[in-house]
C-alpha cells in the first residue's frame, strides 16, 4: 500500500474529476468536488484500517470442541471451514425463545445470500443461531435464501464464548473471523462496536457497515433516518 506521503492529495484528485451533469450550478459543482475529496479520504481510510486489521497478531486459539447441527447433520467447528483456510461466522439473532428472527439480521443476511457464492470462492461463510436447525431451515425457505449455510448451536457454547448470547439472556448479533493455519484454528477478528462505542444520535454500528441497505440509503437525501428499520414482511408491494 502507498504511504500517505506518496499519495496525491485528495483535493488535487478531485480537481481532476471531469464529471458534470446537465444544468448543474457552479455552487453545486464546488460543493460536490469538496465532498469528492472527502470521499477519496474515506476510501483511503478504509484501506488503512483494512491493512491494520490484516496485520493483527495471532488471535486466541480455538480449543473447545464446538458442535453444531446443519441441514446434513452434525458438524464440528473445523468442519465449517470446508476446504478453506479462513471462516467468517455471523451470529444470527434467532434464539429458541424468539417467535421470529431479528429483522435487522434478516435484512443483512438477505443481501449476503446473493453474495454467498462469490464470498465462498475465497473463504468459508457460516450463519449460526441457537434455534433448532428445523426452525432455521424453515425460515430460510420462507425467506427464499438459496446460498447461505445455516447451523444451529444447540448447546449455546459457541454463542456464549463469542458474545452472541449475553449472560443476561436474549441474543446479540456477532461477526467473527477465524483462521486455520498449519492445523491450528484461531480467532482473527470480531466486530466490537456496540452501545459503549456509539456516537450520540446514532444506533450502534460498525464501520464499514456490513449492510448494503445502509450504504445505499446513506447516498440519498433521506439517509438512513433515526426511526426506520427493515421488517420481516411488507405485505403486497
Amino acid at each position: 500500500m502507498h504511504t500517505t506521503d506518496s499519495l496525491t492529495p485528495a483535493a488535487e484528485l478531485a480537481k481532476r474529476n471531469g464529471v458534470r451533469f446537465p444544468n448543474e450550478s457552479q455552487e453545486y459543482r464546488q460543493a460536490r468536488n469538496a465532498l469528492l475529496a472527502q470521499e477519496i479520504e474515506l476510501r483511503r481510510q478504509i484501506e488503512r484500517v483494512a491493512e491494520q486489521r490484516r496485520a493483527l497478531p495471532p488471535g486466541g486459539e480455538v480449543t473447545r470442541d464446538y458442535r453444531f447441527e446443519g441441514k446434513d447433520g452434525p458438524v464440528n467447528f473445523a468442519g465449517l471451514f470446508g476446504d478453506k483456510q479462513t471462516l467468517a461466522v455471523y451470529s444470527y439473532m434467532f434464539g429458541p425463545e424468539r417467535e421470529r428472527p431479528c429483522p435487522m439480521c434478516t435484512s443483512l443476511l438477505s443481501a449476503w445470500d446473493g453474495e454467498a457464492r462469490d464470498v465462498e470462492q475465497r473463504i468459508a461463510l457460516a450463519v449460526i443461531a441457537r434455534s433448532p436447525i428445523e426452525r432455521l431451515i424453515a425460515f430460510k425457505n420462507e425467506r427464499g435464501w438459496r446460498n447461505l449455510k445455516l447451523y444451529s448451536d444447540p448447546s449455546g457454547e459457541f454463542s456464549r464464548d463469542y458474545h452472541a448470547w449475553p449472560p443476561e439472556g436474549g441474543d446479540d448479533a456477532g461477526f467473527n473471523v477465524f483462521t486455520r493455519r498449519d492445523g491450528t484454528i484461531r480467532h482473527f477478528w470480531s466486530g466490537e462496536m456496540g452501545s459503549a462505542t456509539s456516537d450520540p444520535g446514532q444506533d450502534p454500528r460498525g464501520a464499514p457497515d456490513l449492510m448494503p441497505l445502509w450504504t445505499i440509503l446513506d447516498a440519498t437525501p433521506e439517509g438512513r433516518g433515526t426511526s426506520w428499520y427493515p421488517k420481516l414482511e411488507y405485505g403486497k408491494l
